[in-house]
């Protein structure tokens, strides 16, 4: 049995930040747990190659939701990424922090030091802005290149004219000022190449001799003395490897994700007691808000046949995907150098709505039956909508005391009366959007859900029928006030009644950003390590109200 200062349970974006920022300190010793491969497979660095990862067992978790109501009876995927960077080594490479109003929001709830002003200066900490940008938002000395897409197509050029003459004005920084707008993607992508949490945190800091990572090491129960987290144990190359203890002389870290986190502390008898007893599990500290309180963001896709000009579909076809092989292989250019959305619409579901409520995407290509992976045989483009601040609240729950099983996923999409209205002002927009003046000349005709789609009903049938993830779990190990009984961690991220236990990953988000989730998973490590560590918070932006 081995003991370190540290111990860090999983080395996605949040594992891969702490890992770097914890070792800084030459004299604290600290291991990570992978449960995943190191990451190695091709696909990873390549950006399209999200395609392929998204379905790939050795790099995936391949976790499904539980069907409900408003996904029409289907489980959909919900893919998390089993590697070293996680989920940041097989996402769709988005950096989108959301709106200030998002976080001052958390310390409005009585999460202190988590307002906007508090949070800014670690996410420019993070991040190393290229481009133009205003420096009072943007840091330019970060591990990860914040990049703006560089690809230009005539497709994607006359559906920002559509937006701008619909009113949606052309926004040049969605991270700076204002988010509301419409603009070409920023991603975490450098000279045509994915730079994960891992490759930008993880990998330097694995030159310091006071780190060390360990991957296929999947943690199945968390050690206690008492209320003290004292360390972890794990299987060796999975369940049928050898038992390893390694343990904590100052804390262990969760950092397993919105899935792996709650369920890890389920099954070592951390969560809710009727559950936890249920299963046959020994309760040692009832916690109910472990697994509660999961969010996601659900969109349904408008697919549209394309006319007068190539896409992406085509070109990945053949010949033309030889070409674009080689192109990839000599300049870094190309589709392969694409992520899965090119352009970001952030806008209102209502005028009198005083903040922006809905996010599209848009992109020339599209896909077998809207799920990522599979490229449309015909000339498509796609734009999805999805409610950004979603009310339905779902749960993730261990299916049964063995750690190697996959836990319940239930997100209740669209149960929310309220998230299915904001969902149809999304969907209107969407085809508003597709059916613009500018976008005419390459618009043959609506492929889904297709003209007969008109009435309300139709559209949220439609949803049902197509809607899917957009892979923003969060929520499930919530921060919150003492007063709240599903808060699972404190506004130090420590878990309530155990010391020495912190969870530090998109579990901890007390509501949802109005955002893709890995800017702010990264900030939080970020903010995290600094309290960990001890260090007094960077001083807090002045900002103009």
């Amino acid at each position: 049995m081995e003991t370190f200062d540290y111990v860090i349970v999983g080395a996605g974006s949040a594992g891969s930040v702490l890992a770097a920022r914890l070792s800084e300190d030459e004299n604290a010793m600290v291991c990570v747990l992978e449960a995943g491969p190191w990451d190695w497979h091709p696909f990873i660095h390549i950006p399209a190659g999200f395609m392929y990862t998204l379905v790939n067992p050795k790099v995936n978790w391949l976790y499904k939701s539980e069907p409900s109501e408003w996904t029409g009876g289907r489980a959909i995927a919900a893919p998390r990424g089993k590697t070293l960077g996680g989920s940041s080594s097989i996402n769709g490479h988005i950096y989108n922090r959301g709106q200030r109003l998002d976080f001052d929001g958390w310390a409005q709830r009585g999460n202190r030091g988590w307002g906007y002003a508090d949070v800014l200066p670690y996410f420019r900490r993070s991040e190393r802005r290229v481009g133009e940008a205003d420096d009072t938002f943007r840091g330019r000395d970060g591990n990860l290149p914040i990049t703006d897409l560089d690809w230009r197509d005539p497709i994607c050029e006359a559906f920002i004219e559509g937006a701008v003459q619909m009113g949606i004005p052309r926004n040049r920084d969605y991270n700076g000022t204002m988010q509301a707008g419409v603009s070409y993607v920023q991603r975490i992508i450098q000279n045509g190449m994915r730079k994960s949490a891992a490759r930008g945190y993880l990998h330097p800091a694995m030159k310091r001799r006071n780190l060390t990572v360990r991957t296929n090491a999947h943690a199945t129960e968390i050690v206690l003395e008492g209320k003290r987290a004292v360390g972890v144990r794990y299987r060796k190359g999975g369940r049928g490897g050898a038992e390893v203890e390694v343990r904590a002389r100052r804390e262990l870290i969760l950092s397993g994700g919105t899935v792996n986190s709650p369920q890890l502390l389920q099954v070592s008898g951390i969560g809710p007691a009727p559950l936890l007893k249920s299963l046959g599990i020994t309760v040692k500290h009832d916690l109910p808000g472990v697994g509660e309180n999961l969010r996601d963001h659900y969109a349904p896709r408008f697919v549209a046949r394309v006319k007068n000009a190539e896409t992406i579909n085509e070109k990945s076809h053949g010949l033309k995907l030889v070409n674009e092989v080689l192109k990839y292989a000599f300049t870094r250019k190309g589709i392969l150098s694409l992520n899965p959305t090119l352009i970001y619409v952030f806008w209102k579901s209502d005028e009198r709505v005083d903040n922006y409520d809905l996010q599209l995407t848009f992109t020339p290509a599209s896909y077998k039956e809207g799920v990522q992976s599979k490229l449309d045989d015909f000339p498509g483009m796609t734009i999805a909508s999805w409610q950004q601040r979603p009310d339905s609240i779902g749960y993730v729950r261990a299916r049964s005391a063995d750690p190697f099983e996959h836990p319940v996923i239930q997100p209740n999409y669209l149960a929310a009366e309220s998230d299915r209205q904001v969902l149809l002002a999304g969907m209107k927009l969407a085809r508003r959007l597709l059916s613009s003046q500018a976008l005419s000349k390459y618009y043959d005709r609506e492929e889904f859900p297709g003209p007969q789609a008109q009435s309300d009903d139709d559209l949220l049938t439609a949803a049902k029928q197509r809607g899917t993830t957009t892979f923003h779990l969060m929520g499930t190990c919530r921060m919150a006030p003492d007063n709240d009984p599903t808060a699972v961690v404190d506004d130090q991220l420590r878990v309530r009644g155990i010391e020495g236990l912190r969870v530090v990953d998109a579990s901890i988000m007390p509501t949802m950003p109005s955002a893709n989730l890995n800017a702010s998973v990264l900030m939080i490590a970020e903010k995290a390590a600094d309290m960990i560590r001890g260090k007094p918070p960077l001083e807090a932006a002045l900002l103009k109200d």
